[in-house]
């Protein structure tokens, strides 16, 4: 059986980082891993998704619509446009962040209000935190993709020690003691939640 991981945001948000993390925490574990990334307009601040597959044996990276277990979505409209892709009793873990598309930017279109609670009212299990300022409370905005891993920590399927130690594996070394202190205050946060 397999575990599948939609990581899903804006170019530049550090959803490429999350799945090396993700895919280095699932070859920690000792499982079969793939990951594949689709970058999208990412240079252009587009959609960008990632998928991470693992379990005893994965053939394919991808995950098709109303397969993904979990879905780590860095802003909440990106949460919103790939639902369908979520399974029956799946999880959304989002950061609150909100980037308006290029519709809004032009003044073609509104961001949409409550999306959260739109979200919920379809009976999702939809998590959403202000992952910027657990990321600032630790040090630096950027380090906001690693809050949103520890805040999804309980669903992702690893120990929390491998998932941490993929964090230090992964992240350059200069940024590693920020990024590792928002990855701990992020979970101790979920937990308390």
């Amino acid at each position: 059986m397999s575990k599948n991981i939609m990581i899903v945001g804006v170019g530049g948000q550090g959803s490429l980082l999350a799945s090396k993390i993700l895919g280095k925490a699932a070859m920690d574990s000792g499982c079969d891993v793939k990951v594949s990334e689709v970058h999208g307009m990412s240079q252009r601040g587009g959609s960008v998704v990632t998928y991470v597959r693992f379990g005893d044996e994965v053939y394919s990276p991808v995950i098709c619509k109303g397969d993904a277990d979990v879905i780590l979505s860095f802003e909440l409209l990106e949460a919103a446009r790939w639902l369908p892709n979520l399974k029956n009793g799946g999880t959304i873990v989002a950061s609150t962040q909100q980037i308006n598309p290029m519709p809004v930017i032009t003044g073609a279109a509104q961001y949409p209000d409550e999306i959260v609670e739109d979200m919920h009212g379809l009976g999702v299990d939809v998590r959403a935190y202000d992952c910027t300022s657990i990321a600032e409370k630790a040090g630096n905005a950027k380090a906001s993709n690693v809050a949103l891993i520890g805040l999804a920590a309980d669903v992702l399927g690893f120990d929390i020690d491998v998932l941490r130690g993929a964090v230090a594996a992964c992240v350059p070394q200069k940024a590693l003691e920020v990024n590792l202190a928002a990855f701990d205050l992020a979970v101790q946060m979920a937990k308390n939640a």
